[in-house]
């Protein structure tokens, strides 16, 4: 039939896909049912002397190992029955089950085996859940056996987890007898971390001496391998020469020479241990010609002030501490065509800042003022929220250390005019808070999707005015209230902390002019609160919430006089060497109060 002859009314048919979701979702299930039956079953494993009647398509389909056995030229392609070796037959059967139902039971006393036969039979799901499972597990009884297996199978993030819990407990560890069973690579790697709670690096030469006695003729010859681990820079002169006066050292001449070189090249750059460090919450003030950070601890009554020339601490517009505690600050000079961002990192050991690197990005036309940077695993992200097209856009540019580059991310188009933002990282995810006239909006970025997505808002504040990651739990403080609410990343769901405070009765922490910014310190959660006066002073308070009690208590902080800036919406907090800081700084510590601190 021609066009022109076609009926008015006749519609083009279109195909159309259709996606049948209880198959999908009982396709399992049916399957699950004739392997019960024992029907359809063309082949049989044995395990240790055990069947195991089975269906190679089910087995192809789930495992690699078993689609190469069956679909390729092995012999046992052709064969009914198929010995399999190298596993265990209890564990083979919980490996079945979970090819049959979908369903994977882990407990601890069988968690290695079950990696290990999953690991054989290259299933990888198996293997993510029993090694995030180890991970979730460690604890003292285990740590040991748990470290030597994930050296074994190359399960960094147990690994990490062990050395982790071996650090925090390691004056505890170190006089066990799972200690003095470890291997010179595995000891040498232990007595390598930054997170070892010792207050002293001679505690840490006090245990390779322990373990070097525990079998003396097979160990000794290790010393001078194992000594560069020690950090002789963090010793005094007096510890040093105790050291090479030990009779482990002196009684060989040979052994003690090459141990006095070890000595005395040392090295500089090591940092301290954890046990060493404490905990600063970090603010920022100006005077003329120079700069000043002010490193606190209200908690002890800690404060050290450092001044630096200009030229020495730049003017910086975000500052970020990760994980592996390196401090970053980040400064960004605009151009006609684009802008520039540098990065400088803090040296703890000299006490200054240098050059990291610089970088050329495409011109932001800037709708907030404000920049970030955070990390995420290890990698550092920037944002700024500039416009695109009269609509505000999140930019996002992401720095490897190790390669230094910088790299684009996806952007994140805004709708709606917002008056200002909060970006933090939280359980390896970025979290992003706007806010507009009318609302609060919260959005989600998976870094290793690159992609972002919208969550649950809070729904009883107006305005964020700080917001900080304790956990997965991230809290906010209201701008206009002294509300704190707090989102749980894990369950999506929004609680509101006890209006509960312990302050001095002439301080109105509920009062609009107040500004709150939220900092973990110690593992808890605090609050600085500092009000402007009209004698160009500032009123202030420091409260940590105690979570058992649900309540606000009063630190009775007692701050220097001058006026400090808090960089975006949380105190950065990096452990510090005290020696280190007041090599260049000075007590801080005023008992006439607080002059300013401005926000």
């Amino acid at each position: 039939m021609a066009e022109a002859d076609q009926e008015p009314n006749a519609r083009a048919v279109r195909p159309r896909s259709y996606k049948d979701e209880s198959y999908l979702h009982g396709f399992l299930g049916t399957v699950g049912d004739l392997q019960k039956a024992g029907a359809l079953q063309d082949v049989v494993l044995e395990v240790e002397g055990r069947q195991f009647p089975c269906h190679r398509l089910v087995l192809s389909a789930a495992s690699p190992y078993f689609r190469a056995m069956f679909t390729g030229d092995m012999a046992e392609s052709r064969q009914k029955t198929v010995v399999l070796q190298s596993l265990d037959a209890a564990m083979f059967g919980e490996i079945l089950s979970y090819i049959y139902s979908g369903t994977l039971h882990v407990s601890l006393d069988k968690v290695q085996p079950l990696y290990q036969a999953a690991d054989l039979l290259q299933l990888d799901y198996v293997r993510d859940t029993c090694s995030s499972y180890i991970a979730m597990n460690v604890e003292s009884s285990t740590c040991v056996d748990l470290y030597k297996f994930a050296n074994i199978f190359s399960l960094d993030n147990v690994r990490n987890r062990c050395l982790q819990y071996i650090g925090r407990q390691f004056r505890k560890f170190a006089t066990s007898n799972e200690f003095c069973s470890l291997g010179v690579n595995q000891l040498t790697e232990i007595i390598s971390h930054d997170e070892l709670d010792v207050k002293e690096e001679t505690a840490v030469w006090e245990a390779v001496v322990r373990w070097v006695q525990h079998s003396r003729e097979d160990r000794l010859h290790h010393l001078p391998s194992i000594l560069p681990h020690i950090r002789f820079n963090l010793l005094t002169s007096d510890d040093t020469a105790a050291i090479l006066e030990d009779p482990l050292v002196r009684e060989d001449p040979g052994r003690s020479e090459v141990i006095r070189k070890v000595v005395k090249k040392g090295n500089s750059n090591l940092k301290p241990r954890l046990g060493m460090t404490t905990e600063m919450a970090v603010l920022y003030a100006y005077t003329w010609g120079s700069h000043e950070l002010l490193f606190m601890n209200h908690r002890e009554g800690k404060y050290i002030s450092c001044s630096y020339k200009t030229e020495d601490l730049p003017n910086f517009s975000a500052m970020a501490v990760t994980s592996d505690n390196d401090i970053y600050i980040l400064q960004t000079k605009e151009s006609e065509q684009d802008n520039q961002l540098s990065l400088f990192k803090y040296d703890h050991t000299k006490n200054v800042w240098e050059h990291e690197c610089t970088s050329l990005v495409s011109k932001i036309q800037k709708y907030c003022c404000e920049e970030n940077i955070l990390e995420v695993d290890g990698i550092l992200y920037y944002t700024a929220v500039g416009l695109d097209e009269d609509r505000p856009l999140l930019e996002m540019r992401k720095y490897n250390r190790r390669t230094n580059q910088w790299q684009e991310c996806s952007r994140l188009q805004l709708y709606e005019p917002i008056d200002d933002f909060s970006v933090l990282s939280c359980a390896s995810q970025i979290y992003l808070l706007t806010s507009t006239d009318e609302s609060i909006e919260l959005y989600c970025y998976n870094p290793s999707q690159d992609r972002w997505c919208e969550r649950t808002p809070p729904m009883n504040i107006d305005k964020v005015s700080s917001a900080v990651a304790l956990g997965t739990e991230i809290f906010c403080a209201n701008r206009s209230s002294g509300d704190i609410v707090v989102y749980d990343t894990e369950s999506g769901c929004w609680r509101e902390l006890p209006d509960n405070w312990s302050y001095p009765k002439d301080i109105d922490v509920n009062c609009a002019n107040y500004r709150r910014n939220l900092l973990v310190l110690e593992n808890q959660l605090h609050i600085l609160l500092t009000c402007p006066s009209d004698e160009n002073e500032a009123e202030c308070l420091v409260c940590v919430y105690g979570r058992s009690a649900g309540d606000w208590r009063d630190l009775k902080a007692i701050l220097p006089d001058d006026e400090y800036f808090v960089y975006g919406r949380q105190l950065p907090v990096a452990r510090m060497y005290l020696p280190y800081l007041k090599v260049q700084g000075k007590d801080a510590l005023s008992t006439a109060g607080v002059q300013g601190i401005a926000v």
